[in-house]
């Protein structure tokens, strides 16, 4: 058995030539190190979300750019759909108008009779559902845009030039003319509208000399 030293107490390991003393500071240094390691690792993490937040609006700005380019591809294909059915339909009903000419031309000689009566209202009613419309009537104006005038003549009863026979029925589509309506035109007399006021100025001076006339003794 060996015999305890009173009074004798275990100290820690110290290096030589330390004093006891020199561990404390070591042990508060440590602990006074970990709220900067703490603060880096945050830093890290800010620069991190902000990267994500970075990519996420350029992802979100592609995504936004893409679908209006799909929606304007949309628009543009079925404009264009339209357009190409809109000219089909007009390709068809121009090579059918000499037959709704003929089918006219029938009809004013009284020979629109029977079966072919039939047929023909048949045929006019499938092309009016398809869009087809007949235009120009006589007495209306000259309108350059929508008759052709294959006659010409001049008119005293006209004020402006008029469409005074209907040659050929122009037809439209819709706003699109596919055929103006081919029309006999007549214009004013040449010199009716100086002749008028000439004659105006007679009758105004007639009067005129009247009253003089029927007043002078009067005045007198």
């Amino acid at each position: 058995m060996t015999e305890e030293t009173p009074g004798f107490e275990e100290k820690p390991d110290v290096p030589s030539g330390a004093t006891p003393d020199d561990a404390e500071p070591k042990a508060a240094s440590e602990e006074g190190a970990a709220p900067a390691g703490d603060a880096s690792e945050n830093a890290g993490l800010v620069a991190q979300l902000d990267q994500v937040r970075t990519a996420l609006n350029e992802r979100t700005a592609d995504l936004q750019r893409l679908q209006a380019e799909y929606q304007n591809y949309r628009r543009r294909v079925e404009r264009d759909r339209v357009a190409v059915k809109e000219i089909a339909v007009a390709n068809l009903l121009t090579e059918l108008l000499p037959v709704l000419d003929d089918i006219g031309r029938a009809r004013e000689h009284g020979e629109l009779v029977g079966g072919f009566k039939s047929v023909a209202e048949s045929l006019e009613t499938v092309v009016a559902k398809m869009g087809l419309q007949q235009f120009g009537k006589e007495g209306e104006p000259f309108d350059p845009t929508i008759h052709e005038a294959l006659m010409h003549s001049y008119a005293p009863d006209v004020t402006e030039t008029t469409c005074v026979a209907i040659l050929q029925p122009g037809y439209r589509i819709g706003e699109r003319t596919i055929r103006p309506a081919r029309v006999a035109v007549a214009e004013p007399q040449p010199g009716a509208q100086t002749v008028k006021p000439a004659e105006e100025a007679t009758e105004a001076n007639a009067d005129s000399a009247e009253n003089k006339e029927n007043g002078g003794p009067e005045e007198g």
